[in-house]
């Protein structure tokens, strides 16, 4: 049997470890054992270890390691790495973050073998059945005991879907958490100085495989970017998986397009705090924009974080859409909706640690 009082949060890649830390930290207040998995799903200091020290995480009670890999052979990984793990801790519930593939390969092993199972982050849907994240999230909210959603929206999608009432909490997005708590650290003109950006520039981030797998979609996305890049630097911290591609399309070679290594939490959010625009395929960005008040154009035909754009900063726009919308941004001609989400309010993490203790108490 599960031991009810140990709490087993489970993370794997960079936007897990925002989503976790207040969470984690808001636990400590109650009469729980929690321990903390890292798959290794993001092994690079610059996408891992610097969040740790950043977010304040405590060190993993393990590490798998798993690296990465295609779909199956990381699942495979994955699987395999977390069976050895819950067997030895035996939780009373296992705690879940996002749409990666450590959150899907921890539901399916948590539910197989009879530990109760928390997802935060739980409803979001893209409804685009090509986007393995789509295929994580929902087999994850079928599995769910408990399903944490971050929005009204995630609410109606579990309800349609058929989640018992009971297993849904609105509790908001510890995402925001993170931010919040990191605001007075942020240091916009610092960081924009040390990159030696101009006053006006733009941030960027791609690493979809709808954007960065198919050379010729790569070759329209580093067209687009480039033609932002005459109007506006563009500084464009790159994730080692559309680095090839994005690069073998010429855009390290494009003027105005600057292409460094990923960046740490603070110092991202430093220069995506003083951009004129922001310019993603991230789900974390769109939301982190939201509450910065930074337009973000989301390089994407759907996102499932809808709230970015009906109370946010946010976009969609498709390449050929991207330089006329930055333009549109540029010249002040752009409007944004000013309301924010509800209970993106910076606790979250709270109301988390409260559905999590009852749940094991």
């Amino acid at each position: 049997m599960p031991s009810a009082a140990i709490v087993t949060h489970v993370v794997g890649a960079r936007p897990n470890f925002m989503k976790a830390a207040p969470v984690i930290a808001a636990l400590r207040g109650h009469a729980v054992t929690q321990r903390l998995v890292h798959t290794g799903q993001h092994y690079d200091a610059l996408l891992s270890d610097v969040f740790f020290a950043e977010l304040d995480l405590p060190a993993p009670d393990a590490n798998l390691g798993v690296g990465s890999g295609t779909q199956a052979e990381q699942t495979a990984a994955l699987l395999t790495g977390l069976e050895a793990t819950f067997a030895a801790d035996d939780p009373g519930l296992v705690v879940v973050y996002g749409d990666v593939n450590s959150t899907l390969a921890a539901a399916l092993v948590a539910a197989k073998g009879g530990y109760p199972l928390a997802h935060v982050e739980a409803g979001l849907r893209s409804f685009d059945p090509t986007m393995p994240e789509e295929t994580n999230r929902r087999v994850t909210d079928a599995l769910a005991d408990l399903a944490l959603a971050t929005s009204p929206e995630a609410v109606a999608h579990l309800a349609r879907e058929g989640v018992a009432a009971e297993a849904i909490h609105l509790v908001g997005n510890p995402m925001i958490d993170s931010l919040v708590a990191a605001r007075d650290r942020l240091d916009p003109e610092g960081e924009r100085a040390a990159a030696g950006l101009p006053q006006r520039y733009a941030v960027a981030t791609l690493h979809r495989p709808s954007n960065v797998d198919e050379p010729d979609q790569a070759a329209r996305v580093a067209a687009a970017l480039a033609e932002v890049g005459r109007r506006v630097p563009v500084l464009l911290p790159l994730h080692p998986r559309g680095r090839k591609a994005l690069t073998d399309a010429g855009l390290d070679r494009a003027e105005g397009v600057r292409l460094v290594e990923p960046l740490g939490y603070v110092a991202f959010l430093s220069l995506v705090a003083g951009a004129a625009l922001v310019i993603t395929d991230s789900g974390g960005v769109q939301e982190e924009t939201t509450i910065l008040d930074v337009a973000c154009l989301t390089l994407r035909d759907n996102t499932e974080r809808p709230i970015t754009l009906t109370h946010g900063t946010n976009r969609l726009v498709s390449p050929e859409s991207l330089p006329p919308a930055a333009d549109a941004i540029l010249d002040g001609t752009a409007s944004f909706p000013t309301r924010r989400p509800p209970l993106w309010d910076g606790h979250a993490g709270v109301r988390i640690a409260e559905v999590l203790a009852a749940a094991v108490s």
